[in-house]
């Protein structure tokens, strides 16, 4: 349709305000700077508002902790708490459990026998290399007579268990047993050979 042929007469809406503007279907094309200056301002904005935020927050002492990381004071800082005035209740406190007392450590310098009681020939001094290869220094070996007993660590005071225990578990014995006797020490009766 031509202007020639339009029969209508021309209103409001025919008559541009301002010739610069596009109107209509027929809009005039975007320049490549009006396309792009909203995102370049907020390229350059969020990097200055981030950097506001954190040093706002740090300042106040409000900074999320990462994963694995603690807000708690370090060693050096110094935090003073006020004691309770008279008729307030002092603050809760964090209470921690007493300790239990740490389990006594094996004492490698304990005098160890081992008695071959399997008749098995060198059995005695190949478990015995292995407690001196373990760290035990006081390591004797001799015969015993034959048991019908499996092959058993006996000890003779119950401070010598961790001990006790030690040589079993180097020896892989499960029998750990306590026996009276006159002196403190530590026998290992081998019935079998531990490592068939």
């Amino acid at each position: 349709m031509s202007k020639a042929e339009y029969s209508y007469p021309e209103d409001e809406f025919d008559v541009p305000s301002n010739p610069d503007v596009p109107r209509g279907v027929h809009r005039a094309p975007r320049s490549v700077w009006s396309r792009w200056w909203k995102f370049l301002v907020v390229l350059a904005l969020l990097p200055v508002l981030a950097f506001t935020l954190v040093n706002l927050a740090a300042r106040d002492g409000n900074l999320p902790s990462l994963p694995g990381t603690s807000n708690s004071p370090e060693a050096g800082d110094e935090t003073t708490t006020e004691p309770p005035t008279e008729g307030e209740a002092p603050a809760d406190t964090e209470t921690t459990p007493a300790e239990e007392p740490a389990a006594p450590a094996p004492v490698l310098t304990t005098p160890v026998a081992v008695l071959n009681a399997a008749g098995i020939g060198g059995i005695a001094g190949e478990q015995a290399a292995k407690l001196t290869a373990a760290g035990f220094t006081a390591v004797t070996t001799g015969n015993a007579d034959p048991t019908e007993d499996d092959s058993t660590v006996f000890y003779t005071s119950e401070d010598l268990r961790p001990t006790a225990d030690l040589v079993a578990q180097t020896l892989g014995l499960t029998e750990v047993v306590l026996l009276a006797a006159d002196e403190p020490g530590i026998t290992v009766q081998l019935v079998s050979d531990p490592d068939a």
